[in-house]
């Protein structure tokens, strides 16, 4: 092993030097919605991740201190959408704390096990969660597939 010329000492592993790694790092733009007893809630997630194909399971985080989490934190069942390059729109609504995610222009519809679909996403599946990962700020759900619409060939939101 050869020393990298200039490279003294690595900076410790803190929250904040990871945030700034994968601030870096290329990730599609995915919105996850949850049917709740007062409406549909949803956000906007660059936290996906696939952790299996067989079986086919992925996983989210979600921030405890969002507006979603009490609905998400409770769901059985989640829609993920994978955002088109077109939609920078829609992920700001989902992301925009106190917006009426559902409401106009954005359009959705009820899918399998009563889900909010949104329309027009490059691809969408519909998961059952089964593994609630504890973390302190945000924890992950994991999920397999039980239902979806192919990819569109369009290219996705980075």
């Amino acid at each position: 092993m050869t020393a990298t010329p200039g490279l003294t000492a690595s900076p410790l592993a803190t929250a904040d030097l990871l945030r700034s790694v994968f601030r870096r790092h290329a990730a599609g733009v995915a919105v996850i919605t949850a049917r709740g007893d007062a409406g549909p809630v949803g956000f906007t997630a660059t936290s996906l991740t696939s952790v299996s194909t067989e079986p086919p399971l992925l996983s989210f985080g979600i921030g405890t201190g969002s507006s979603s989490w009490p609905t998400v934190c409770e769901a059985e069942y989640v829609g993920v959408h994978v955002l088109g390059e077109h939609q920078q729109d829609l992920a700001t609504t989902f992301a925009r704390s106190g917006a009426d995610r559902f409401a106009a222009p954005t359009a959705w519809r009820e899918g399998p096990e009563g889900v909010p679909v949104l329309d027009g996403v490059l691809a969408w599946l519909v998961c059952r969660v089964v593994a609630p990962v504890p973390a302190r700020h945000h924890p992950d759900r994991v999920a397999p597939q039980l239902a979806g619409d192919p990819p569109a060939a369009r290219r996705p939101l980075q």
